[in-house]
């Protein structure tokens, strides 16, 4: 009979190794996305403790990485051989009449629905459901590096054309909606869609998460 004591040294090296593994495996997630009158196109989200990755799902195409680590997010575009790195900035405060609120309803799909107002008017609308919930957190890290320069950008643009739900999807409520879960479905007041068509883990490819070698790295305009 094998003592008591070389049972528990198997068992911890059993959980070593299935900590390993969980450790060397990264989130998977494919959406199928569609703009408004445009075609139906694929979006990959790539996930691990340190890393987000953003594509079209094919490995040598163009991406957005999310450094989870140093809060900086990294848009890489091979045919200019360009990486453009945006970090955090300073937002103003929100306007003294700024009333956005979220909604969550009834469970549906594993889910819950969700909808996002803002002066009575719905800025979006989806299912969220509570699992995958590191994947959520990174969207929404991605989203509040981000937040500044969508605002420079809400700025630029010409008074007509602003929307304050603009403000409310991508600057002071980026991540409300991700704190509910992953987005199952999404449908913002524009008429854009988001559905997850799959939802996994997959060994880590460390290859994924890096610039391409001989890349010029610039910081975007702050």
């Amino acid at each position: 009979m094998r003592p008591l004591w070389a049972h528990f040294l198997q068992g911890v090296a059993w959980l070593a190794a299935a900590g390993g593994a969980q450790a060397a495996d990264m989130i998977v997630l494919q959406y199928v996305d569609q703009d408004p009158g445009g075609p139906p196109y694929p979006t990959r989200i790539l996930v691990t403790p340190d890393f987000l990755r953003m594509d079209s799902g094919e490995d040598a195409g163009d991406f957005t990485l999310l450094d989870r680590r140093r809060h900086v997010a990294i848009n890489v575009m091979h045919e200019s051989r360009l990486a453009m790195v945006f970090a955090p900035g300073l937002l103003p405060p929100k306007p003294a009449d700024w009333d956005a609120r979220i909604d969550a309803g009834e469970p549906v799909r594993g889910g819950r629905r969700y909808t996002l107002t803002l002066k009575g008017l719905v800025c979006s609308e989806g299912i969220a459901a509570r699992y995958a919930m590191d994947a959520a957190r990174a969207m929404g890290e991605l989203k509040a590096v981000l937040a500044a320069t969508q605002y420079r950008v809400w700025k630029a643009t010409p008074p007509d054309l602003q929307h304050d739900c603009d403000l409310a999807n991508h600057v002071w409520e980026s991540g409300t909606t991700l704190r509910l879960g992953l987005p199952l479905e999404e449908r913002d007041f524009t008429g854009r869609t988001r559905r997850l068509e799959h939802e996994g883990r997959e060994p880590l490819d460390p290859a994924l998460f890096r610039v391409p070698e001989g890349m010029a790295q610039i910081d975007a305009p702050s």
